[in-house]
């Protein structure tokens, strides 16, 4: 029998999974082509074509040994040293390899500064809608996740109820911006104003709180948006960042933790991460994958593919009588629901093969997720068949009238 923790884990398994799976399931009985798949955030465009000749270089030329072994906890030093110097470049940071932690991916990274921050009991806020993976790492160290709404239509966080909710246990807030799954970019304002209460917060507390901000998208913005960099308005920060999307690498499992120096406790929280890092059963990020990125640091995904399914799908939506916020990074829409249950329109769009996810899933009811990380092809087929759930819908609205 397994632990009674585990089974509410189970019962409550990602809505994303289970779509993704019923996607399958509907390729096998219409044929792939006539699936329309929105639900699972799957990078559809191909890494750079560096990436699969830095592995192959690093295959042939360096030691099978060095290639394979064990290294720090913390990664390989020239990897960390290079990530480092290239985040300098970018945020006019002093950062050196000691400020960066390899991890597996942004989820293990998460994890990993939990382990190393949360104690049994601690609060844990998060901004609503959030990846609903976030309770379950919370819940990994027995801490209570504490949600604060968003302020709609913008999706910007409620900055009252923020400062309201903060409490004596508060430890950690969690930020995702360009954020999943609304695509909205928490703005310079924003960020100013959450630095403030959080400083005040210390003070009044006389607490550290650590903003943790997870940053797989930062690379993925449109019409010139710019992301905030957190540490530069709030010096307990922690950054957890993945190649899964600015690469194209989701299953390759490769990130990092920055811990800038400006951190309380920052010698603690390093050594705790790198421990962290180990008895969590990651041991180290796969070796591989940290010099192949190394290789690699300036690289990007052709982030116009994403940009021409976003105005696409946002437009062609619109059109229709959709709402939504235009994201302004990622690659999913968040479409208010027609109807007042969304997962009711979620089994309306499956019956015309259109597969989306409510957005209960992401603590946010009333709206739909939808990937936009997919074929062109994928677009232009499921619009007419969202134009037919919207003529049901209205066609519903008029019987009754």
């Amino acid at each position: 029998m397994i632990a009674k923790s585990m089974e509410s884990y189970v019962k409550g398994s990602s809505a994303i999974r289970a779509m993704f799976e019923e996607g399958g399931r509907l390729a096998k009985i219409y044929g792939k082509e006539n699936v329309y798949d929105f639900s699972l955030g799957n990078p559809n465009v191909e890494p750079p074509e560096e990436i699969r000749q830095s592995i192959i270089d690093i295959l042939q030329s360096e030691e099978p040994t060095f290639v394979h072994g064990y290294m720090n906890n913390a990664g390989y030093e020239d990897v960390r040293n290079a990530i480092a110097q290239h985040l300098n470049k970018q945020h006019g940071t002093q950062y050196t390899e000691r400020n960066i932690l390899m991890t597996a991916g942004a989820a293990g990274g998460l994890n990993v500064i939990l382990k190393t921050l949360i104690d049994p009991e601690d609060e844990v806020i998060v901004f609503a809608p959030y990846f609903g993976e976030y309770r379950s790492y919370a819940a990994n160290y027995g801490a209570e996740l504490v949600v604060i709404p968003p302020n709609l239509p913008t999706f910007q966080p409620d900055l009252k109820k923020l400062a309201e909710s903060i409490t004596a246990k508060t430890k950690a807030l969690i930020i995702n911006s360009p954020n999943n799954p609304t695509g909205v970019i928490y703005s310079e304002e924003t960020i100013k104003k959450i630095a403030e209460i959080l400083t005040e917060k210390e003070k009044e507390f006389a607490a550290d709180i650590y903003v943790i901000s997870d940053e797989p998208y930062r690379e993925l913005v449109y019409d010139g948006a710019v992301v905030p960099y957190i540490p530069q308005y709030y010096k307990n920060t922690v950054i957890g960042y993945s190649y899964s999307k600015s690469l194209s690498l989701p299953g390759e499992r490769i990130g990092y933790l920055v811990m800038p120096d400006e951190l309380s406790d920052f010698d603690d929280i390093v050594s705790g991460a790198t421990t962290a890092n180990r008895i969590l059963g990651f041991v180290n990020a796969p070796s591989i994958m940290q010099r192949a990125v190394a290789r690699c640091i300036n690289s990007s995904v052709n982030i116009d593919v994403y940009n021409k399914n976003r105005e696409a799908l946002y437009n062609g939506l619109i059109e229709m009588g959709y709402e939504c916020a235009k994201p302004e990074g990622a690659f999913y829409l968040f479409v208010k629901s027609p109807i007042e249950d969304e997962a009711e329109f979620c089994d309306m769009a499956k019956e015309h093969r259109v597969l989306i996810v409510p957005g209960s899933s992401f603590a946010c009811p009333g709206y739909v997720r939808m990937a936009y990380c997919v074929s062109y092809d994928t677009i232009t087929g499921a619009l007419p068949q969202m134009q037919e759930v919207m003529n049901e819908i209205k066609s519903s609205r008029n019987e009754k009238q």
